[in-house]
């Protein structure tokens, strides 16, 4: 009896820090990013993710985001790319930017868990993903201009 008491102990101290590990590993600092629409700039606090790691992990596992917060996909130069919600639970609006920081296109409540991939459609260099809903209820269309240092205006 003692010994599966210690196991068990075992296993829940193994879990708990494999929880601080993930949670750890999914902490990271925040950056002000501006969307500048008709209706006006919109600040959000978002993480960028730099490294092939972390844009592999992106939003996964997350089940909330606050609704001022986002992910920005720092891709390092002007390429196609595409996205994908395997994994990801919260449903999104993914916002292709080009170089210049001007968006390329925007796709609206992405659907979770899907494995369907979501393309740029043109060369892009970074993707900002928000809530649901945000692009609508800001009114961000084609056209419009993200404001991060990773963007350099013409």
């Amino acid at each position: 009896m003692a010994a599966l008491r210690n196991g068990l102990r075992l296993a829940a101290a193994a879990l708990a820090l494999l929880a601080l590990g993930i949670a750890h590993a999914s902490a990271q600092a925040l950056e002000t990013l501006a969307i500048v629409t008709a209706s006006g700039r919109h600040e959000f606090q978002v993480e960028v993710m730099r490294t092939p790691d972390q844009r592999a992990r992106g939003l996964m596992f997350r089940r909330y985001m606050p609704p001022e917060r986002g992910m920005l996909f720092d891709f390092e130069r002007s390429d196609h790319v595409s996205m994908w919600m395997q994994n990801t639970y919260i449903p999104l609006d993914m916002v292709f930017i080009r170089q210049d920081g001007t968006v390329a296109r925007v796709a609206e409540r992405t659907e979770p868990l899907s494995t369907r991939t979501i393309p740029s459609g043109e060369p892009v260099i970074g993707v900002l993903e928000v809530n649901g809903g945000i692009a609508e209820r800001i009114g961000l269309k084609p056209g419009d201009r993200v404001e991060h240092p990773l963007f350099k205006p013409r």
